[in-house]
């Protein structure tokens, strides 16, 4: 069964003072990394999630396999990229979706291969790091249409989790799950 890769990296990243689309760690730009991960750890097909500085991106990313949707209303907050990632699968043979923000450069492929093993039409399932939850998030494709709609804001798929407890599935010993929101936020 096929679980697609759903990259949200579509934000200002205003705390950050820039997009963290673009942010320079390790010697790839964070999204580049992400995408990466996704690929690695089995996602096909994978979409990146653009909105903020979306033409620098693609001039500045290498993003090979990747496909680039754009968010044209980025602004109102990650859940309507999550829309836009969800809706660009329709098509797709995806029976679920993998979704990763693109700030959190802790996050591995065995940790996407972890909760990708879960796939099935209606999973809900969350990465969780030391009883906190995190990312990856796995949403089976007949879920997909109610996380859409409950996805507003910066909330993104929260609303929906909460109301939906997802299955958690540990991965403090193979990622780290910290988001990335300031340039001192930064693993070193």
């Amino acid at each position: 069964m096929t679980v697609a890769g759903v990259l949200l990296a579509a934000g200002a990243g205003r705390r950050f003072g820039r997009p963290k689309a673009l942010v320079r760690y390790r010697g790839a730009l964070f999204v580049e990394h992400a995408a990466g991960v996704l690929h690695d750890g089995g996602c096909a097909p994978v979409v990146v999630v653009l909105g903020a500085s979306a033409d620098e991106v693609r001039a500045s990313a290498t993003l090979p396999g990747s496909s680039l949707v754009d968010n044209p209303e980025w602004t109102t907050g990650m859940g309507s990229s999550l829309r836009a990632g969800l809706a660009a699968l329709a098509g797709s043979a995806a029976v679920a979706a993998l979704v990763l923000p693109v700030d959190t450069p802790g996050v591995t492929s065995a940790a996407v291969r972890r909760l990708a093993s879960l796939v099935s039409p209606d999973a809900l399932a969350r990465a969780t790091y030391s009883g906190r939850p995190g990312h990856p998030v796995l949403i089976g494709r007949t879920r997909w249409a109610d996380v859409a709609a409950s996805a507003v804001g910066d909330a993104g798929a929260r609303e929906y989790l909460a109301a939906h407890p997802p299955l958690e599935v540990p991965c403090e010993d193979v990622a780290a799950g910290a988001d990335v929101d300031r340039p001192s936020d930064l693993p070193g």
